[in-house]
């Protein structure tokens, strides 16, 4: 296992300007982060041609790798034009994770609200987001690139509905990004879900939540509602309601044995969360 950090859970640090990503290399190598997974959230990679030849130099001058390059994505949205334009710019954003050097690049496809991320709007879009996700495949594989979908979203969340896309897609370099966290936003636990999808993982990433249900009083500041009404917070990992370890031994007892990203969302200052999380994933993992 090869553990690292996604650039996303130091955001609250770019954001403020306290960091910048070349810094959140040097930061994971310091904490003894073995990756970086690049998420260009508080920065931007396609107007910017030399930070990436900078990312690609300074992990290279730490020998830390760069894991994964994850990038945002739409193609439901509007007509066929709209579609083809999609495609296009996905192809670009597979150019960068070119030069990066990664193996494995995230995108999403599509985004709906929870009224309207239901079972039947999502076989109507199905034939639309196979066709996508086949044509960025077939694009990456001439890099030798693995393409996946991350279940996050709502819509394209449950776990069930990441196995049905895969298959569909039928691209043996078209996988998932696991995030052991969000199957809380639709309300699937946890646990089931990793078992569900974890065969089907290139990336992993680590997230816990703390979780409320919706009978509950309302938590106020920092907390974001799953499909059913529950309420979630991001949490530093293996401080939340996420049981860490049986969640981590599935993934061990899978034989996935690659790279695992911290993600962290919480309040927490963002540094000091990303270290204790870390810190805790490598040691439930080790003693596993």
């Amino acid at each position: 296992m090869k553990l690292g950090m996604s650039s996303y859970s130091l955001v609250g640090a770019i954001n403020s300007g306290e960091m910048s990503i070349l810094d959140v290399l040097q930061w994971t190598a310091d904490n003894g982060g073995e990756h970086v997974e690049i998420v260009p959230i508080g920065y931007s990679l396609t107007d910017q041609p030399n930070l990436v030849e900078m990312i690609v130099s300074k992990a290279a001058h730490l020998n830390i790798e760069l894991s994964n390059y994850a990038i945002g994505a739409d193609l439901i949205k509007g007509d066929r034009q709209d579609f083809e334009n999609e495609i296009e710019r996905m192809k670009r954003e597979v150019d960068i994770a070119s030069v990066l050097g990664v193996k494995r690049m995230r995108h999403d496809v599509s985004f709906r609200p929870p009224a309207e991320a239901t079972i039947e709007q999502f076989e109507e879009d199905l034939p639309r987001l196979i066709e996508g996700c086949q044509r960025i495949a077939d694009y990456a594989l001439q890099f030798d690139i693995t393409t996946s979908i991350e279940n996050h979203g709502y819509y394209v969340q449950a776990s069930d509905r990441i196995r049905r896309l895969i298959h569909h897609v039928d691209r043996s370099n078209f996988k998932t990004t696991l995030d052991t966290g969000n199957f809380l936003c639709v309300d699937e636990d946890p646990l089931a879900a990793v078992k569900n999808n974890i065969h089907l993982a290139s990336m992993v990433h680590v997230k816990d939540f703390y979780l409320r249900r919706a009978s509950s009083y309302d938590p106020g500041e920092g907390w974001f509602r799953s499909t059913a009404g529950n309420y979630l917070r991001g949490a530093i990992t293996g401080h939340g309601d996420i049981p860490l370890q049986d969640i981590l031994s599935v993934i061990k007892e899978s034989g996935y044995d690659d790279y695992i990203s911290i993600e962290f969302e919480g309040i927490e200052e963002c540094k000091k969360a990303a270290g204790i999380s870390m810190d805790n994933v490598r040691r439930v993992w080790d003693a596993l």
